[in-house]
């Protein structure tokens, strides 16, 4: 991505913040006119009023400079503020814009990405992004502002001089082109070993209870050193570049100087040029060199900052693949799975997967790790796209119904909870309106009402991750959500994996109540637990091998029996 496109790309932050920009601009034209003025004013002091001792302006050119200064000043003043107005309100309007299209995106991409680098793009990279808009290119045209104006001064006082001042630029080129090639190179490795180091960081966190249970906290601190050595290394190499750029370049104008000296010592001994103009050309030279230095490290910033805008505007650019139809789901009534295909990674996940169950019928689906259960969820609540096959609601195509409106009639439970640092009220309500009643009637139903009466009532608040509850509370917390919601579709995927035996049999009790005006499927390990479902689905390598009651599977199908053994000798 070039300068060019990173700043077309911006064109809709140039216009919604149109006014600003025009007095961020005033203010550098300010600055850049303030500081040429004070330059120009050395002349007149060194010829006027002390070579030819004019009284009259020694009390006029004085408050010149102080004016030139207050226009400089005033016109800084307004350049930081608008700027800085302008960068915040973009960064906070870019991290929404990045967040939000994540969240449209489809489960795949988060399967694909660490959260760690997520986060890194959404943080780190978006904060170098705002650079752009509000130090570097505001910088870029004030220094070219200043340059201007400076360069005006040099050349109205000798433009011979200003020729063999300037004649060493162009030498400047090259060496400039290679720093900003390393540097963007750099730039991009940095930001990847930052992801990757977030990423390492999380993780421990997210598996402290088990990294301090297997005594493993050495190694994933040399883990997350081995990130560390490398994030460090990769910093000072981009240092190491950027820090060049100033020395080179201010070697190279020195040679420039060097040659005024030279040439400007002889015109002002021939008595060709005023020793006021020559001070004055000198000055103006030295301040000149000032604003081209800053814009060859301001160019070198920029491919750092341009490399930030390819990853956020490539998050900004995904679209999901999952778009829905367009009609509500006003209810769903039956489901039905039709030779469904659907491969992850290239792996065969379901083969040919037929299935169905009605409201007021429980299907329980049982078998091996790995043999497609829970992919059946996935494509139930459209999280992935199946290879071919029809999943019909009430005899419709799933394709033809909004994703929200389909979600909003299912709730699931899994047996990774999700808590949040929010009361247990909110954290029951979650998407729904809160409605204390319900909430209770739903803690109750869920078996969890007794121990959050002795926490202090459903305004007591819950740590981050559930920190301060059991894994047997988190799941009956998880399960009232999923009771609030009052969905048409409840699906437990290993709900109940952390209730002990009676908290088991409670919810069991409680899910048997629900099936009469909703449809109810069952994930589980635990056959206990799906022992009383309408349906029993074996699963195995993609497929329904068996199906039917309990009874009807343990007479005539011996894979179950085998399941149904060696799950009655887990559960003793």
């Amino acid at each position: 991505m070039s300068l060019r496109e990173v700043l077309r790309r911006f064109k809709p932050f140039y216009i919604a913040y149109f006014k600003y920009f025009l007095l961020a601009f005033l203010g550098m034209m300010m600055a850049a006119l303030g500081t040429a003025a004070s330059f120009h004013s050395l002349q007149p002091i060194l010829d006027y009023v002390f070579i030819e001792k004019r009284v009259d302006l020694l009390y006029i050119v004085p408050f010149f400079v102080v004016f030139a200064y207050l226009i400089k000043n005033a016109g800084l003043y307004m350049q930081s503020y608008y700027v800085a107005y302008i960068g915040t309100n973009i960064l906070k309007t870019l991290r929404k814009n990045v967040l939000d299209n994540l969240l449209r995106l489809d489960m795949d991409f988060f399967k694909r990405y660490r959260s760690g680098e997520l986060m890194s793009r959404c943080t780190n990279d978006i904060g170098a992004l705002q650079s752009i808009v509000s130090t570097l290119i505001p910088e870029l045209l004030r220094e070219i502002m200043t340059a201007i104006g400076l360069l005006s001064v040099v050349i109205y006082h000798s433009p011979r001089l200003a020729f063999f001042a300037l004649i060493v630029l162009p030498c400047a080129i090259l060496p400039l082109v290679w720093f900003a090639k390393k540097l963007k190179k750099y730039a991009k490795n940095t930001q990847e070993t930052g992801a990757d180091l977030l990423s390492s960081l999380g993780e421990i966190f997210k598996n402290i209870e088990l990294i301090k249970a297997n005594s493993t906290e050495q190694k994933e601190s040399d883990k997350f050193n081995k990130h560390n050595e490398k994030l460090c290394k990769v910093t000072l190499k981009t240092s190491r570049v950027d820090a060049l750029i100033s020395p080179i370049m201010e070697l190279i104008g020195s040679l420039g100087v060097a040659l005024v000296i030279i040439i400007g010592g002889k015109e002002v001994i021939a008595g060709r040029m005023s020793a006021g103009s020559f001070i004055a050309f000198v000055s103006a030279l030295f301040a000149l060199y000032q604003p081209i230095k800053k814009l060859t490290n301001l160019y070198g910033r920029l491919q750092i900052a341009i490399v930030a805008s390819e990853r956020t505007f490539y998050l900004l650019d995904l679209k999901p693949e999952i778009k829905g139809g367009e009609r509500e789901l006003k209810g769903i009534n039956e489901v039905e799975f039709k030779d469904v295909h659907f491969a992850y990674e290239e792996k065969n996940v379901l083969n040919g997967l037929n299935l169905s169950f009605k409201k007021g019928e429980i299907l329980a689906l049982v078998g091996a790790s790995g043999g497609g259960k829970s992919s059946i969820v996935g494509l139930l609540l459209h999280f992935f796209k199946r290879k071919s096959g029809k999943i019909l609601l009430n005899n419709e195509s799933i394709d033809e119904f909004s994703l929200k409106s389909l979600r909003l009639k299912m709730a699931l439970v899994t047996q990774d909870i999700y808590i949040f640092n929010d009361s247990i009220a909110e954290n029951v309500a979650y998407s729904e309106e809160l409605d204390e009643a319900k909430i209770i009637k739903s803690l109750k139903l869920a078996n969890a009402y007794e121990f959050v009466e002795k926490m202090g009532g459903i305004n007591a608040m819950l740590f981050e991750n559930g920190k301060n509850l059991s894994g047997g509370q988190k799941q009956r917390i998880a399960i009232a959500r999923a009771l609030y919601k009052d969905p048409d579709l409840l699906i437990f995927d290993e709900a109940t994996s952390a209730l002990d035996n009676e908290s088991e049999r409670a919810i069991v009790k409680t899910i048997e109540n629900l099936k009469k005006d909703r449809l109810i499927l069952l994930i589980a390990h635990r056959l206990s637990t799906v022992e009383n479902a309408d349906k029993i689905a074996l699963i195995d390598q993609g497929k329904v091998v068996a199906c039917g009651s309990d009874a009807v599977l343990l007479e005539t199908c011996e894979a179950y029996r085998r399941l149904k053994i060696k799950s009655d000798e887990a559960k003793l």
